[in-house]
């Protein structure tokens, strides 16, 4: 009977302790893929330093992901790929080229970063495996993307799509 009681608050413990390390992780379904983040733990991060890193920006004229049409009206198909691009362009050139000299922006900038290179991982997986196939549209989109970023230095460019996280995150969670 006691060896009973163990086990259950052993298993409880170990439930209890599972609950916490997956809490705000949400399921995401970009097309028939099907990837696990914490969305609100990015957010947050994001949110800490927004303020610095937009007051960064010097080029307020212009918009890496707003560009019309760049986000909007994805179709479900194509969502994979874009989103596969986008987490990867993320870490390869913006990421990678925002550096401050504030240490704790920098942790934060890390933060995300690596929170990004999980989602990146995951979705190369369902591109390896012929799940994230690519038309048409969204390698448009995302060339667009592409010629907005080029458009400004490297440095520049970075900050301003870094600036620009929270347009990402909100298409990741309206296109649900």
């Amino acid at each position: 009977m006691k060896g009973s009681h163990s086990l259950l608050c052993l298993f409880s413990v170990a439930c209890a302790l599972n609950w916490m390390l997956t809490a705000g992780n949400k399921i995401f379904h970009f097309g028939p893929c099907r990837v696990t983040m914490s969305l609100t733990e990015i957010r947050s991060g994001f949110t800490a330093i927004k303020a610095n890193v937009q007051a960064r920006d010097p080029v307020r004229t212009l918009s890496i992901l707003s560009h019309p049409h760049s986000l909007h009206k994805v179709k479900s198909s194509d969502r994979c790929c874009i989103t596969h691009h986008l987490f990867d362009f993320y870490v390869d050139k913006v990421f990678k080229h925002c550096k401050t000299e504030d240490s704790y922006v920098n942790r934060k900038i890390s933060s995300i970063a690596n929170s990004f290179l999980s989602v990146k991982r995951k979705l190369e997986q369902c591109h390896e495996q012929n799940k994230c196939i690519c038309g048409q549209e969204s390698k448009e989109k995302f060339e667009q993307i592409l010629l907005n970023y080029e458009a400004l230095n490297v440095t520049s460019a970075a900050i301003k799509s870094l600036g620009e996280l929270d347009i990402l995150l909100d298409w990741v969670e309206k296109s649900q």
